[in-house]
């Protein structure tokens, strides 16, 4: 029955385990997962990281294999498109005109690269790396490729910047801000991020953006605004993402910097919820919207709606945490920072491991590991937890903040 049917939009991360979860809570309707592409659901993570370097392995990235979702009757759509919803009649209609009705809709529809408005950008030959397809088409270029400019000082940017670097590639890394990374992490970390990329022979132009990328038979020209050519085999841009909400404002719902969804991940529409990039949820740690790019974002908030389905509704509160490694540096995010909140350092920067707390009104909010596991794991399960850490703990020896934990 139509009214027992949950579809998903959306295939990755998010909107597989939102089907995976409704089957272990023992839903019994219809599922199913909607993807515009046409490979099998994979991690998008992996793609900076393992999979190039390792050559390109399905296995590697791939969520689940075709038989996971045949034997617990997860159907797959994949290479669909949904084109509209229509909340009256509370169906779907894909890109071939077949209609499809729905007793709850999940939209997992994520987000996509920015794209820049500068004169070149817009050609077939600028790389991207966020989908699978992507990925395969650096992969088969790196051989040829001796000189890359990168748009974007953020995650992907830097990641992919540690990959060229280990196959011996000329990279230029162009920030429109003046550090690296600076929307996410705290100054102590930005740092030692711009130290290492330098350490790697990665060139780095804070402050400019690019004004255009002509081409000719030997390559690109990338012109910087303030004048400055660069010769490159190629430009990848990694300046962002933006969600995918143009499926959800069609149909009237509230979007604003994603879909607006209430602490159950709900949309002002009963019948339809909204996870992972393309969601804007007010967070606990916050204490405000957000909208967060994160695996654990997704994973979770499908978590929650899943329970919500099998009747456990529940405030979703899940601490945010994050990671990205870039080469062998690896680092790990908990909780939620913001600019302006107090730094303070634990261990050596020069030693090549230490973390960062933040602070705001002398409470942990946020701490970062840099090659650290053990104080992101511990901090991350403090913080979870709502133990309170002050300033004068962030110091402190690893036994005493694990018998905080305890004590707890």
């Amino acid at each position: 029955m139509a009214s027992d049917r949950v579809v998903i939009v959306g295939a990755g991360q998010g909107g597989v385990e939102a089907a995976i979860s409704l089957r272990q809570k023992h839903f019994d309707g219809e599922i199913v997962v909607v993807g515009d592409e046409p490979d099998l659901p994979y991690q998008r993570p992996p793609l900076s990281k393992d999979f190039i370097k390792g050559g390109g392995q399905l296995r590697g990235v791939q969520l689940r294999d075709g038989s996971f979702f045949a034997e617990r009757k997860i159907e797959l759509l994949l290479g669909r498109s949904v084109t509209a919803i229509d909340r009256a009649s509370k169906s779907v209609r894909f890109e071939n005109g077949e209609v499809m009705s729905y007793g709850h809709l999940v939209l997992a529809t994520g987000s996509r690269n920015r794209k820049l408005r500068a004169p070149g950008l817009d050609n077939p030959a600028v790389l991207e790396l966020r989908t699978l397809q992507h990925a395969i088409r650096l992969m088969e270029r790196l051989p040829s490729l001796g000189k890359v400019v990168v748009i974007g000082g953020g995650f992907i940017g830097l990641e992919v910047a540690s990959l060229l670097r280990a196959q011996n590639v000329e990279v230029d890394v162009i920030e429109a801000a003046g550090r690296l990374m600076g929307r996410v992490v705290s100054h102590a970390t930005s740092d030692y991020f711009r130290a290492f990329h330098l350490q790697h022979g990665v060139r780095l132009h804070f402050g400019v953006t690019v004004e255009s990328v002509e081409y000719d038979s030997e390559g690109c020209t990338v012109l910087l605004s303030d004048g400055r050519p660069l010769r490159a085999d190629a430009v990848l841009l990694a300046a962002g993402v933006v969600p995918n909400v143009e499926l959800a404002a069609e149909a009237g719902l509230h979007v604003e910097n994603g879909i607006v969804v209430d602490e159950r991940l709900l949309t002002e529409d009963a019948a339809i919820s909204a996870l992972g990039d393309c969601a804007s949820y007010p967070s606990v740690q916050a204490g405000c919207m957000v909208r967060l790019e994160s695996v654990q974002n997704a994973v979770d908030h499908a978590r929650t709606i899943a329970e919500r389905l099998t009747g456990d509704a529940k405030r979703y509160d899940s601490l945010p945490w994050f990671w990205s490694y870039q080469g062998d540096a690896r680092l790990q995010i908990a909780g939620l920072a913001a600019p302006g909140d107090q730094e303070i350092l634990r261990g050596d920067p020069e030693s090549r491991k230490f973390s960062v707390f933040l602070f705001r009104d002398g409470r942990a909010v946020a701490t970062e590991s840099i090659n650290d596991p053990g104080i992101h794991m511990l901090t991350r399960r403090l913080l979870s937890a709502g133990v309170e850490i002050t300033p004068e703990m962030a110091c402190a020896p690893d036994g005493e903040l694990k018998a905080l934990l305890k004590s707890s």
